[in-house]
């Protein structure tokens, strides 16, 4: 990603003025004219600009009409498009939107053309008459309020494009678990029921949590995370479970993300211990079968210790699959290197890819991030000093790896042999 993507300030008006007159010669036409486009603008509508090297090269913009948004043009500079930026717009636009309280998203085209493919790509949907797509953001009414109190929010919907690498993994629980919830019927004619409960197991900092929110970003569902630590805090850990878990059932559709769950699903020990985890443990066996009552319900529970958790919590009839994430082979570290250094083809990805063998994307991520800094505070000493290259790209080869020499693997050799235990011993899909 080679761009910057702030909300529209006044200074803007000009640059973006010509993006969506010169653009409208492209294909980027807008059933609304430059003079409504300028009126929502001047008028302060949401609308959001992408900026590269502190130059605009794409805008979105919208006006709010009660809880209805109408997305009144995406334009992008010619040498930017189909890179990807018609999509972040939209998707930067769509967070202000969901903000402001909107409930509906709607887009007119004149006529058909490639942004149609786009946006039923992004969640929309084309209704009857002209070229006219709608995406309806369920954020009103008691449910939004119950959702809000829960901590719970709706995902940007791009987060499950953005799993880079781990394909076998994303490919398994894309086929298992998203498929089957997101078209329930022509699964029913085959017999197959979708998943209500799933568990992901690894060690940690394999991407367990990025998966579960990836999940409920292409599902469009509503994400709640149960955090152990929180519900201790109110006191009676097992009555604060099951107040949850009762809120949780008005929502018409959820994903419930419960990190850790060994904190409160432990094995359990004969005779109960007082003032252990034991009837922790009960309540939330107890909890599930209610849960999986809901059609548009899920449940994931991650976990770095499988072998730690109660017998009869990971049990059939509980939990449908038992999903081992594990840290990336080669394949999947070279995706994730090449998202890091946007593909840069004067990064030798190989060599980084060579270099972090048991690193997890987190522990990628965070080299990426020290090689970025490094490469940033060379470029400020550069400019101080009269040496520096506007056109300089970023991070090095040796930037990265220098990064990589500071860092240390969360996963040991030790860490991955019992986690080869663990899919011999646990894993169901």
């Amino acid at each position: 990603m080679n761009w910057l993507i702030h909300d529209y300030r006044e200074s803007d008006l000009a640059a973006v003025v010509h993006l969506i007159d010169t653009t409208a010669e492209l294909g980027q036409e807008s059933v609304f004219s430059l003079a409504e486009c300028i009126g929502a603008l001047t008028s302060r509508q949401p609308a959001v600009v992408a900026v590269h090297q502190g130059v605009p090269i794409g805008a979105a913009l919208a006006c709010v009409a009660g809880e209805r948004a109408w997305v009144m043009r995406i334009a992008i500079s010619s040498a930017w498009r189909g890179r990807g930026l018609a999509s972040a717009l939209l998707v930067e636009l769509e967070r202000r939107l969901v903000a402001a309280r909107v409930g509906r998203i709607a887009y007119v085209l004149p006529e058909e053309d490639l942004l149609g493919e786009g946006l039923l790509n992004a969640g929309y949907t084309r209704r009857p008459a002209v070229a006219y797509f709608e995406k309806v953001e369920p954020l009103h009414g008691p449910s939004a309020s119950l959702l809000e109190d829960l901590g719970g929010r709706f995902l940007p919907s791009d987060l499950w494009a953005k799993v880079a690498g781990m394909e076998a993994e994303k490919d398994l629980i894309e086929r298992r678990v998203v498929l089957p919830l997101a078209q329930p019927e022509r699964a029913a004619r085959h017999g197959v029921r979708p998943p209500r409960a799933v568990a992901l197991f690894g060690p940690p900092g394999t991407g367990k949590t990025t998966f579960a929110r990836g999940i409920a970003s292409k599902l469009g569902w509503p994400f709640v995370e149960l955090l152990p630590s929180r519900l201790a805090d109110e006191g009676n850990l097992a009555a604060a479970l099951r107040d949850a878990f009762a809120r949780i059932a008005e929502l018409e559709r959820v994903l419930v993300f419960i990190d850790e769950v060994e904190e409160i699903a432990p094995v359990r020990t004969e005779p109960a211990q007082p003032g252990g985890m034991h009837g922790v443990t009960n309540e939330l066996l107890k909890l599930i079968p209610g849960f999986r009552e809901g059609d548009e319900r899920l449940l994931v529970c991650a976990t770095n210790s499988i072998r730690s958790l109660d017998p009869a919590f990971l049990r059939p009839g509980r939990f449908d699959y038992l999903i081992p994430i594990g840290t990336p082979d080669t394949a999947a570290r070279a995706a994730i290197w090449a998202r890091y250094t946007n593909g840069r083809a004067d990064v030798d990805v190989a060599r980084l890819v060579a270099a972090t063998e048991l690193f997890t994307p987190a522990d990628i991520e965070h080299a990426a991030r020290i090689a970025a800094q490094a490469a940033f505070e060379r470029d400020l000493e550069e400019i101080g000093a009269g040496t520096g290259d506007p056109r300089a790209l970023g991070a090095s080869t040796e930037d990265y790896l220098a990064a990589i020499a500071q860092c240390r693997p969360t996963v040991t050799p030790a860490m991955v042999d019992q986690f080869d235990a663990d899919i011999t011993a646990h894993a169901r899909f």
